[in-house]
């Protein structure tokens, strides 16, 4: 295939790699390995086995319900079954702690909820189950599990014929006949990880790009699709993009070249590989000059197989921005890289987020009962936080809300419920954390919470972070930040989860200043923030009022404010016992 056949335009550049260009691509690969990106021979091998577990296990699974429906041995027999992978791990881009992407495809007697009762039993019975979570309503019905200390995300989805059998080709649009808007997402995710991989014009440069990329991603914390920023399949598909624009380009040149290109890429216009094709079925393409919802789309990622969707829908205006600083970030950054100046540790150093802003929101999820039941009560937080940065975003006053892609998660065993709910309330603040080292903490292995009773008091625990930015006009003499109307309307949203359960499930939101961030969002070896002492804030803020004379601080003022704290504890007061606003005064 020439390279003109690449895309949806012709390349930008042909050229060859010269000999500098070799020697930096030579750097990064080394620089990849000594970060850890690559997975070990025996890692490798234990995925594989694995695999094998759950092929095994996907058969038994279909024999099974055939069976319950009547079927006769042999033809239960040839229902067959298969599983296939997307994501990273079909991609040849995973790494140590890669969880691995799998979907599991049955016939068309077997439904979506035999998958989350028989399938979820067979699991249950393998001794190498550490966890296990399913998610049968989640946008794409999911059971998370880890098995032999490997993380899989299960997906399943049947197809319109009587056998899976060992031949099956997911490519073939005939396939999607006849399946409901699940099974097709489902379908898509093997589909788009193979089409990806077919639009490339050279995979092995791709991957060590998309290596690079991942990472810089990971380590600048703006890698989560759940969160509103680019998933694994979307910043595949940008690295492919370019790619095709430079065919013949070494993978530090392609890592080069994806910030100087999408730093001044002109959003929304998409990023496609190929064209979107019409296909023969009855099924929703994207397109938005049919669809409003996907005229709205800030930064469209389009994904090449039949039926074309946005890989990135789940951008919001507050993700966007500082999606774009990393790559200006990053564009700075690989320029020195490129003249030697500076090195690929730079480009890949780690994010600042709990060092950035003055005040954060931390969402904690509670459950009183096992660990089960908590990765369910978790995880539908989890999928929800994006909506109140997007709450957050129309409140007057706050100029970018900034979720932290990663969850903290501990689990403790407390005297009784005086000891739980105190624990509850404290928890992610530096306080919180103090008052945690009197509790024993107990580990999350799922066999041994599911034997324990609801008398040991056991309470599992999840905080997520966001960052927010305020900017307040100073041409008020009243200056008010009201919070309560985003978090009761997230608080309603979490409260409405089809299993909620007050007496095991609660959701609070707090308000935390920078410095009293617990500890345990800092790696070993990051310094925390120093508070300044009280002479030199006292010094810089008299040589302030030479100058000028300018409006109490917002951090005084939210500390003197005791009304967003009513606002975030989860117990929202109403309007007239206490406002959820936090006052800026002259």
């Amino acid at each position: 295939m020439s390279a003109s056949t690449y895309g949806v335009t012709p390349p930008i550049s042909t050229a060859v790699p010269t000999p500098s260009e070799n020697r930096l691509n030579d750097s990064l690969i080394a620089d990849l390995k000594a970060q850890g990106s690559f997975e070990t021979e025996e890692g490798t091998k234990k995925r594989a086995e694995v695999l094998e577990i759950l092929q095994s296990l996907t058969q038994e699974f279909v024999y099974t319900v055939s069976r319950r429906k009547n079927m006769s041995e042999g033809m239960a027999k040839d229902a067959g079954g298969k599983i296939f992978t997307f994501g990273s791990y079909r991609l040849g881009v995973y790494g140590p702690g890669s969880d691995i992407d799998t979907l599991v495809v049955v016939p068309k007697h077997v439904s979506r909820e035999d998958f989350f009762t028989v399938f979820s039993e067979l699991l249950r019975k393998r001794p190498e189950l550490e966890e296990i979570a399913p998610v049968p309503d989640a946008y794409v019905p999911i059971i998370k599990i880890i098995l032999s200390g490997i993380s899989i995300d299960l997906i399943c989805s049947r197809v319109d014929l009587p056998q899976v059998n060992a031949t099956i080709n997911l490519n073939d649009n005939n396939l999607l006949r006849n399946v409901d808007d699940k099974d097709l997402r489902s379908l898509n995710g093997t589909r788009v990880t193979d089409q990806i991989l077919l639009l490339v014009p050279k995979p092995t440069v791709f991957r060590h790009a998309l290596r690079a990329i991942k990472l810089w991603a990971q380590r600048r914390a703006i890698y989560a699709n759940v969160f509103g920023f680019p998933g694994g399949v979307a910043w595949a598909m940008l690295v492919a993009r370019i790619c095709q624009l430079y065919p013949n380009a070494v993978s530090a040149i392609i890592v080069s070249k994806f910030f100087n290109i999408l730093v001044q890429w002109n959003w929304p216009q998409p990023v496609i590989l190929k064209p979107i094709e019409d296909g023969p079925l009855q099924v929703r393409v994207w397109n938005p000059r049919l669809y409003p919802a996907d005229r709205s789309h800030r930064m469209p990622v389009i994904t090449p197989a039949y039926p074309s969707m946005c890989a990135t829908h789940n951008i919001t205006a507050s993700t966007q921005k500082i999606i774009l600083e990393e790559l200006k970030r990053g564009s700075t950054v690989m320029n020195e890289i490129s003249i030697g100046r500076k090195h690929w540790a730079d480009l890949f150093a780690r994010h600042e987020f709990f060092h950035k802003y003055k005040f954060y929101l931390t969402i904690v999820a509670a459950t009183k009962s096992n660990a089960e039941d908590h990765l369910k009560w978790s995880g539908f937080v989890e999928a929800k936080l994006r909506l109140l940065v997007q709450k957050l975003e129309m409140t007057e006053g706050i100029e970018l809300a900034h979720p932290y892609v990663k969850e903290f998660n501990n689990s403790y065993k407390c005297l009784g419920d005086s000891q739980a709910n105190q624990l509850c309330e404290t928890h992610g603040t530096l306080q919180g954390e103090e008052f945690a080292k009197l509790i024993p903490e107990i580990k999350t292995d799922l066999a041994l919470s599911n034997e324990r009773t609801n008398a040991d008091h056991e309470v599992h625990l999840m905080k997520l972070y966001v960052g927010l930015s305020i900017s307040i006009s100073k041409d008020k003499n009243d200056k008010k930040l009201d919070l309560q109307q985003p978090c009761s309307e997230f608080f309603s949203i979490c409260r409405g989860w089809v299993d909620y359960d007050d007496q095991k499930n609660s959701i609070q939101i707090k308000h935390v200043k920078l410095y009293d961030l617990p500890n345990d969002v800092y790696i070993e070896g990051e310094e925390r923030p120093l508070k300044q002492n009280k002479k030199r804030k006292n010094e810089k803020r008299e040589a302030g009022k030479k100058h000028d004379k300018r409006p109490k601080s917002i951090s005084s003022s939210l500390a003197e404010s005791t009304g967003i704290e009513h606002a975030l504890d989860g117990k929202l007061p109403s309007t007239s016992e206490n406002q959820a606003t936090t006052s800026v005064q002259s």
